[in-house]
């Protein structure tokens, strides 16, 4: 059991971001100084440009107004490796090409299915916006790299191929743009997976080879002197980038943002603190599991980040 630490004070008005951050930090309230610690890994691990730097989140989250904040944070070059599901690309291109609507969670389900309407959550997503767009779109873009004598493609390497069809409203142009490597281990889970074995059928000579973004992680990995992660939700997505840090004896640094129990043994539930057993984060990691919901709490963190790299 950790021993009593400062005395609780009350938070007074703050002024500017980082002023409410060094509250939460000093308040001894019941989640804020789990994130005003994940801001001070965050900080550290974006300012150490010799750590292997990864990002994970759930496609879910790219539905969302959070698009905004994952694209600015890739574009900063704040992260080196994406590890996201399929859906991540899904939603990515439906945005840029079309608009989801607001909802709320109590709609009626039958009804929006009358109306050609997919709910996701909050979010209401047309059916002309998501399906028949996606197909059109990735099927135009695949056969233009497959006329340019492209056999055989990574998921690492079919985002590239996404990031430069889509402008700069995009994650996976700005990846491209940044040189940040988006893996995809669960591709297949999702409309443009479907695409890609839609193209196949046609092509049958066309292969997405999944062992090549293996290597590329082997690559990034083996090399790594030191490696920390910010993740988003939990799922395969979490469960890749720990898996492979395992592999040069676990994270220095890890954030993970999540609304999951831990009660039912699942990843999505596990704390940071689990993986140490794993050997998937290191025993004295910086480490912090934020109990949060990642729309909530992201765009404070993100603003936080970019005042502290913008002023020292």
């Amino acid at each position: 059991m950790a021993e009593p630490g400062a005395p609780v004070r009350d938070m007074e008005e703050a002024t500017d971001i980082g002023g409410v951050f060094d509250q939460m930090a000093r308040s001894g309230g019941f989640q804020s100084p789990a994130l005003s610690s994940a801001l001070e890994i965050l900080d550290s691990m974006v300012r150490d440009g010799g750590q292997l730097r990864f990002l994970s989140f759930v496609g879910a989250l790219v539905s969302t107004g959070l698009r905004g904040v994952l694209r600015d944070m890739i574009g900063r070059g704040w992260f080196d490796v994406v590890i996201t599901t399929c859906g991540a690309l899904d939603h990515d291109i439906a945005r840029h090409h079309s608009q989801y609507l607001e909802g709320s969670f109590t709609m009626d389900d039958a009804e929006l299915a009358d109306a050609g309407m997919h709910r996701l959550g909050n979010v209401v997503v047309p059916q002309s916006s998501y399906g028949p767009l996606i197909e059109e779109k990735v099927q135009e873009l695949l056969e233009a790299e497959y006329a340019s004598g492209t056999r055989s493609l990574s998921t690492a390497q079919l985002c590239g191929v996404l990031g430069a069809g889509l402008g700069t409203d995009s994650l996976l142009r700005a990846a491209r743009d940044r040189g940040v490597d988006v893996v995809v281990p669960g591709i297949m889970d999702g409309a443009v997976g479907s695409q890609v074995w839609l193209f196949a059928q046609k092509h049958p000579d066309f292969r997405l080879d999944v062992l090549a973004d293996a290597d590329l992680l082997a690559g990034r990995v083996f090399g790594a002197k030191s490696s920390g992660a910010l993740m988003l939700g939990g799922g395969i997505s979490k469960h890749h980038t720990l898996w492979w840090n395992q592999y040069r004896g676990g994270l220095d640094r890890a954030v993970y943002v999540t609304t999951a129990q831990e009660f039912d043994g699942s990843l999505s539930g596990a704390h940071v603190r689990e993986a140490v057993s794993w050997g998937k984060v290191r025993k004295d990691a910086r480490q912090v599991t934020v109990h949060a919901e990642a729309t909530t709490v992201m765009p404070f963190l993100h603003a936080a980040l970019v005042s502290r790299q913008t002023t020292k």
